[in-house]
């Protein structure tokens, strides 16, 4: 049965939802800082934030587009002021904010936009083809589904709207796939040393060859919500 949901790339599926344009945006949990700079090409200007030293580096090292500006922090205490941001984007970043921090991530993000801001939220389902690769390394199903529920139960946030898609994760081979994993968090190297030998054969047999290596897809689902009005 085919699946109905329409295969969109993730940076784009942001900037054709929301206009972004000389929009104050901060990326939650920004990584190397690829969504950064796919929103300042659209002319937003855009506050990264990332606790991880390796990707830290790596954004700092891609040449700028624009003035966007990528900082350490975490975000559950956002080096931003009250009221300062038109968007906040938690894209695949809120499921790796601890569980009991998860909220306080949230209350960040109203803090710090205006009345008539969004929360952009974009986290990956745990299913899938890319999904079922990297489980062995870290399964994810329960972080995933607690990050859903943060979003959906949160008190301060009213839910506008929310849809899924299918993104195509194109990975060149299998040490890209490695990169990919354990530059998001070191604690997966030991794992993914562990689990190489079945990992690799997964990984050669599961997706789909590309001209850019193989295509594994990963479905995302996204929330968009609106901070209400305090009191």
């Amino acid at each position: 049965m085919t699946d109905p949901r329409p295969i969109r790339r993730n940076p784009d599926v942001l900037t054709d939802t929301l206009a972004v344009a000389g929009k104050q945006l901060i990326d939650v949990g920004c990584g190397n800082g690829h969504l950064v700079r796919h929103l300042a090409r659209h002319g937003a200007q855009v506050l990264g934030v990332e606790c991880s030293p390796r990707q830290l580096a790596a954004a700092h090292a891609a040449a700028r587009v624009a003035d966007e500006t990528i900082v350490e922090g975490v975000g559950q205490a956002l080096p931003a002021a009250d009221a300062s941001a038109d968007i906040v984007v938690f894209f695949n970043s809120l499921h790796h904010i601890p569980g009991e921090h998860m909220a306080t991530a949230l209350n960040e993000a109203c803090r710090v936009l205006r009345a008539d801001g969004v929360v952009y939220v974009a986290e990956p389902l745990a299913e899938g083809e890319f999904f079922a690769l990297c489980r062995a390394v870290d399964d994810e199903t329960q972080v995933r589904a607690a990050a859903q529920h943060a979003v959906l139960t949160h008190p301060c946030l009213r839910l506008a709207q929310t849809f899924d898609y299918l993104h195509p994760v194109v990975l060149a081979d299998f040490a890209a796939f490695r990169e990919r994993l354990v530059s998001a968090n070191h604690e997966r190297e030991a794992r993914f040393a562990a689990h190489q030998a079945e990992l690799s054969a997964l990984f050669a047999r599961s997706g789909q060859p590309v001209d850019d290596g193989r295509q594994f897809i990963q479905p995302m689902r996204v929330h968009l919500l609106h901070p209400l009005p305090p009191g």
